[in-house]
């Protein structure tokens, strides 16, 4: 298996007549003839086997607050060290990341970076965690988990922000490695799904109903509103309701402003009404934790006790001010405020650091 950042594949079988091997990874279930990448571009049918082309290969690394994730009940305040990778299996018109998820040169995209020396930076730079971002880890999930595997061994934390379109098959290997997950509920309908992301709603809301169950890892949502695509009041209801019956009022769920970008330059950027209307819909619902994100609104974007309604995380931006949550407690009223935290928060703020991981690879 000669070739830089190439790496033995899981999950795939052989067709019935031999001549593709069947990608198990994700819903796409792309059948691969020999020398074929799957839609992903990351995984290819090569000598007999499906591998992994990007293993130990990112688009770079920077030191970013938690809360830009966004993940906000997540040991708040404190560094997380981000990297990605080239590629993705969905086709979203709206990619904000579209230049790294897209590319398909990943020699000229790309720095060595092995687990190893990942935790050892994270380390190095006093980073809580590591998050796998910028595109989605679940079609790196060789790399990406055993980076988890390496930043555990360190006391490192990990994230996994990803839009949750796995299979049944590799779902528990990816997930029982992260400690959080933040996942992309993109829209709350078939037709948006398929319009605007080429693929499919059921495979993320197992996905969701899978990470809630176990518990392990934390998780919170976002929800880009895409004006005209996936913010009517109806939709945003019903994806709300779902969320309180099926995963409970205390997942943390994120509205996140859109803007015009890749395919989608046809509209305007989300409007800041349109965030507080959603933003109603949701407490309304009965969640305990909402917030709206791309958007200057600290009243929204802070953390309020569900049992006295006090802010107990008070947030400008990505820092954070206010902190009463003690033993993760209230600190007014001791009700539990749900999510994982430091006795203090963390100071990081505002501040993105980009990195060279390099510098950390042993010979």
């Amino acid at each position: 298996m000669a070739g830089v950042g190439i790496h033995p594949g899981g999950w795939w079988h052989a067709s019935d007549d031999g001549r593709r091997l069947v990608c198990e990874l994700c819903p796409r279930g792309c059948g691969l003839r020999p020398g074929d990448r799957g839609y992903c571009w990351v995984r290819q049918h090569r000598d007999g086997q499906i591998v992994s082309t990007t293993y130990g290969r990112s688009t770079g690394f920077c030191i970013d607050p938690i809360e830009k994730k966004p993940l906000h009940q997540f040991f708040p305040g404190t560094p997380v060290l981000s990297f990605g990778t080239p590629g993705c299996n969905l086709g979203c018109k709206f990619c904000q990341n579209w230049t790294m998820s897209r590319s398909r040169d990943v020699e000229a995209a790309c720095e060595d970076a092995p687990p190893q020396a990942i935790a050892t930076a994270a380390q190095h730079f006093g980073c809580r965690s590591v998050a796998f971002t910028y595109n989605d880890p679940i079609i790196w999930a060789e790399y990406a988990i055993d980076t988890a595997r390496a930043c555990r061994a360190a006391g490192i934390q990990t994230v996994a922000v990803t839009s949750g379109y796995i299979t049944s098959a590799a779902r528990e290997a990816f997930y029982e490695v992260m400690d959080a997950a933040n996942v992309d509920l993109k829209g709350f309908s078939e037709e948006f799904y398929r319009e605007y992301c080429g693929g499919h709603l059921t495979p993320v809301l197992d996905t969701l109903r899978w990470i809630a169950e176990r518990g392990r890892t934390w998780l919170e949502i976002t929800n880009l509103m895409i004006p005209q695509a996936n913010d009517s009041p109806d939709e945003l209801t019903r994806m709300c309701q779902w969320i309180v019956g099926e995963l409970g009022p205390d997942v943390p769920l994120h509205f996140s402003a859109f803007h015009p970008d890749f395919k989608l330059t046809d509209r305007t950027p989300t409007p800041p009404a349109s965030l507080a209307r959603a933003y109603e819909i949701a407490r309304e619902a009965g969640l305990h934790y909402v917030y709206t994100g791309n958007v200057v609104d600290p009243d929204r974007q802070s953390t309020y006790c569900p049992g006295c309604g006090r802010p107990v995380i008070r947030r400008d931006g990505y820092t954070v001010g206010v902190f009463d949550v003690r033993q993760g407690r209230c600190s007014h009223c001791q009700t539990p405020i749900a999510g994982r935290f430091d006795e203090a928060a963390g100071t990081w703020g505002n501040r993105r650091l980009p990195v060279r991981v390099t510098a950390f690879v042993k010979d």
